[in-house]
């Protein structure tokens, strides 16, 4: 079997999808069968020396991979554990005469083209936010006015949301589109509604072509709009309702058998005010991958190889019996929902993004749908909020247990903040403000300190922030100017050492995060991660 790696780490493609090759070689060699790695990135472990039988130390292209698959003749050929890269091969290597097992990839083609998938949408009589494609200004243009701005605009066939941007007006668009268009000229831009103040949620799912098992429902911590990689996220979701829950089970199970998914799936949905949206479907491994599969003790690109192999799935997974729905004594892939709620697990796993932004000077940390990370951390414990603040400590964002809180936020966010005001307060932080935030904290009583922004001069919240007054910032902000205005703040808080929180969501889970710094006198309850009847 040969496995197409994932290239050359770089942000929105790294070392997740190595972790998928490197599994499905180690799968391989369970099996006795031959494993050719295909891959160029000497810092990863897919190309160590004892990984695979045979390591092809070269490029992810069409004319680099096809010779060696003509002199290996291999069984078949795997695409869907290197992310974007070798999946953008698998049409061309199919009609080149090439084996590729797994999801074939005219099915693979059906979820990336628009076109393709909105039949299929509208076949599943499912949601998806309202949009189209354009090929130049003048449509996105008209796009843009037909569904309302602001508008999510985005290359197709890209990783890491590649010149992915959030536009508010026409002049934005246009100069975009004479951007984007240079990113990916052989496919479209994609131009969609921009769903505001919603949950993202990502899914992880396994299929053998008739069955499907939902291996996890993740519930991001930022809001719909900041790349998923960039989100923290949590497994099982913490505050979507049970119906929610249920209806994305049934919506995942659904598009793997009408795609005919054979091995894993990733789709990304958006809830807003109840209502659920499909934003993307990938036929393949995500970057969530190893997270789910360290969160649930199942190795799925292990599982996902067998299946492509021609196992089926309903034995792979019942080998292993803590996976299995405990209300159901025989697992019917059909109605899996364990893997989605604590049924499964009894506690919390958080994955939180690390960032580079202190190796580049001058750069600002406010988050977008670009990704910008560039690996992740995990927390795990009983409770969401003590695994998320391990997760922060584990990202070099350690919690306090006390001091001053800094909060500045946009007016969309003000009725949001009083609950986590009220929440700091009551563990014992002061909390200092900005004049806006401040006087609006006053009108609901909620007690707030007064300072400076940099522009108005001393005693201003920088100089706070360079004498260590400030142990925490909640900074959010809207539009150019305002972004401009306080990138000074967070540039600070970054060097420093300062944890700090550029959206209302994940302020809230920081407020309910310091809860459990303060019960547990800043101390944080460590165990073995056997201890949480995981079975690796």
């Amino acid at each position: 079997m040969v496995i197409l790696g994932s290239g050359p780490n770089r942000i929105g493609q790294g070392i997740e999808f190595d972790y998928a090759c490197v599994q499905a070689s180690f799968a391989l060699r369970e099996l006795g069968v031959k494993s050719v790695m295909v891959n160029c990135n000497p810092e990863t472990v897919s190309t160590d020396y004892d990984t695979s039988d045979k390591l092809y130390f070269e490029p992810l292209t069409f004319n680099d991979v096809l010779p060696i698959i003509e002199r290996e003749k291999p069984r078949g050929v795997i695409v869907q554990f290197g992310g974007q890269t070798p999946l953008k091969l698998a049409l061309a290597l199919k009609k080149a005469g090439a084996p590729i097992i797994g999801t074939d990839p005219n099915d693979i083609d059906r979820a990336e083209n628009r076109k393709l998938f909105n039949e299929i949408i509208e076949k599943l009589k499912l949601k998806q936010p309202e949009g189209a494609t354009a090929t130049n200004v003048d449509e996105a243009v008209a796009v843009a006015e037909r569904i309302g701005y602001p508008v999510l605009v985005r290359p197709s066939y890209v990783l890491g949301g590649r010149a992915m941007e959030i536009v508010y007006d026409q002049n934005g668009l246009e100069f975009y589109m004479k951007y984007a268009v240079k990113a990916s000229p052989e496919h479209p831009v994609l131009v969609d509604r921009f769903l505001k103040s919603a949950t993202e949620i990502d899914v992880d799912a396994l299929s053998d072509g008739s069955d499907v098992y939902v291996a996890g429902i993740m519930e991001h911590i930022e809001e719909a709009g900041i790349h998923s990689g960039d989100s923290s996220c949590v497994l099982p979701p913490h505050s979507l309702p049970e119906n929610v829950v249920k209806e994305i089970e049934r919506q995942t199970i659904m598009l793997a058998k009408e795609l005919n998914v054979i091995g894993l799936m990733n789709i990304q949905f958006a809830v807003q005010n109840g209502e659920i949206y499909i934003l993307e479907v990938n036929p393949r491994a995500s970057r969530t991958v190893p997270f789910v599969s360290k969160a649930t003790g199942l190795s799925l690109a292990r599982i996902a190889t067998k299946v492509m192999l021609g196992h089926k799935l309903k034995d792979l997974v019942s080998l292993r019996g803590a996976i299995a729905p405990k209300q159901s004594p025989e697992l019917n892939m059909g109605d899996c929902h364990a893997p989605s709620g604590l049924a499964m697990t009894k506690h919390y796993s958080v994955k939180t993004p690390v960032f580079p932004f202190n190796k580049f000077p001058g750069v600002d940390t406010i988050l977008g749908p670009e990704m910008k990370s560039t690996g992740e951390v995990m927390g795990i414990a009983e409770t969401f909020g003590e695994a998320f603040a391990k997760a922060q400590e584990a990202a070099g964002n350690k919690l306090p247990s006390h001091g001053s809180i800094f909060i500045s936020i946009k007016d969309t966010d003000k009725e949001a903040i009083i609950p986590i005001a009220v929440s700091l307060i009551e563990s014992g932080f002061n909390v200092v403000a900005t004049r806006g935030t401040k006087m609006f904290l006053h009108e609901h009583g909620v007690p707030a300190t007064g300072i400076n922004k940099l522009l108005e001069g001393p005693p201003h919240i920088v100089d706070a922030l360079k004498n260590k007054k400030i142990q925490l910032v909640i900074n959010t902000t809207a539009g150019r100017p305002s972004i401009g205005d306080s990138y000074s703040i967070r540039r600070t808080a970054l060097e420093r050492g300062v944890p700090y929180f550029t959206t209302i969501e994940g302020a809230k889970a920081a407020a309910e995060s310091v809860k459990i710094v303060k019960r547990n006198a800043g101390a944080i309850n460590i165990k073995p991660i056997q201890k949480y009847n995981l079975d690796y």
